[in-house]
């Protein structure tokens, strides 16, 4: 399978890469609008991933969500701000 996905706007081609992590795929649209100069539209944020992070882990199919590996529910009962921010 191809690293790379075409889109194909007003005649000419865009290419960008294409990658899968865990059980997501994706396309990297991040310079469309300085190849193109068009934006993507996603009116609910239901569609975008916004970011790769080693710091939090959001799965909202499951409800998970976790800073640093631990559980949110957990640190919002068992530590201050501080701690957290530490």
């Amino acid at each position: 399978m191809s690293k790379e996905a075409k889109l194909e706007l007003d005649g000419k081609v865009f290419t960008c890469r294409r990658w899968k992590q865990r059980r997501r795929k994706a396309m990297d649209v991040s310079q469309l609008r300085a190849t193109t100069g068009y934006i993507t539209l996603d009116t609910a944020y239901g569609n975008t991933g916004s970011c790769t992070s080693k710091v939090t882990f959001i799965d909202g199919d499951k409800g998970i969500l976790r800073y640093r590996g631990i559980p949110i529910e957990e640190l919002a009962e068992k530590s201050n701000f501080i701690e957290t921010a530490y």
